[in-house]
């Protein structure tokens, strides 16, 4: 009689999550690229393109255009919130958390959190009212301190719209990768920050030599997890610009929705998401692989310290 196991028990309770994963992710992900093979208007018969699709794709100077707006979005959402956060959880607790106490540090980090609650309509729409060209707010306060001449239709203008957007984004992801920091620094040993304080460390010292290293599982899994949701974002540019002016603010998974549904190009926006889907997924592989080698390296260095410390 064959003995069960403790993992023979796992499986009646990973069955349900398996079965959403595949009828959510995997059903619709390979329909949609059986779509992207072909021609087809939404209506009516789809006729087989092949690898049409995908050729004209590769010179299509729109979708590259977007895709490189899409590099600045990752700067937005991954690496400008991930220093940024790194600082600020430092601040907030080495010395907000110490001088004023750990109640006032929650408040900050919940007020730094806030954006990520609210949904990206309702500050999409905020930011709107604010970066107004005639009665919005940055332009009243900008002739009210006597700087009216650098007063611009910041959504508007083709020059100004894609940066405009990334300070808007920076505002919504910031919350994340800083809640996240906080965290980590949870686990450091304090004794590692007095002992470099007694001799002499300053802040900047400190944070340098041993928040950041501590701190590397959650710099990779923040900047995963950012860079993903940059390649991804679509609902602050179609609240804020819907890609415009001209496509200045056009990134790849809006592009594929023009496509897909202005265009009626159906078959062609299915291979635009499809490309797009591909690179998100090698990007998380590779992440995911950086990660798992980091923390192996670190585990053979804590292994070999302990070792040497025990013949000694």
């Amino acid at each position: 009689m064959r003995v069960r196991g403790p993992r023979d028990s796992y499986a009646p309770y990973l069955l349900p999550g398996v079965l959403a994963f595949l009828a959510v992710i995997v059903v619709p992900f390979l329909m949609n690229t059986g779509v992207s093979f072909t021609d087809w208007q939404g209506v009516g018969s789809p006729s087989w393109a092949g690898l049409g699709n995908y050729r004209e794709l590769l010179g299509d100077t729109d979708f590259w255009a977007s895709f490189r707006h899409s590099l600045f979005m990752v700067v937005a959402m991954a690496a400008v919130p991930t220093a940024l956060g790194l600082v600020l959880a430092a601040a907030l607790f080495d010395h907000v958390a110490r001088h004023f106490g750990t109640r006032i540090s929650a408040v900050l980090r919940a007020c730094f959190y806030l954006p990520q609650v609210l949904p990206i309509a309702v500050a999409g729409i905020v930011w709107s009212w604010i970066l107004a060209p005639e009665d919005g707010s940055l332009n009243a306060f900008l002739r009210a301190i006597g700087l009216g001449g650098w007063q611009r239709d910041w959504l508007g203008d083709p020059d100004f719209a894609l940066y405009s957007v990334m300070g808007v984004l920076v505002w919504v992801q910031i919350g994340f990768p800083l809640v996240v920091f906080m965290a980590g620094l949870q686990r450091v040993d304090p004794e590692l920050h007095e002992a470099a304080e007694l001799d002499g460390a300053g802040w900047w010292r400190r944070f340098r030599h041993i928040t950041l290293p501590q701190l590397r599982p959650e710099i990779h899994v923040v900047l995963t997890w950012c860079t993903i949701a940059a390649l991804k974002v679509f609902g602050a540019v179609y609240v804020l610009t819907k890609g415009g002016p001209g496509g200045a603010t056009d990134v790849p998974s809006y592009f594929s929705f023009t496509t897909f549904f202005e265009k009626t190009q159906v078959g062609y926006g299915a291979a635009i998401s499809t490309v797009l889907t591909v690179i998100i997924l090698a990007l998380s592989l590779v992440g995911l692989r950086l990660q798992a080698r980091a923390q192996d390296a670190e585990d053979t260095t804590t292994a070999e310290d302990t070792t040497t410390g025990g013949r000694a």
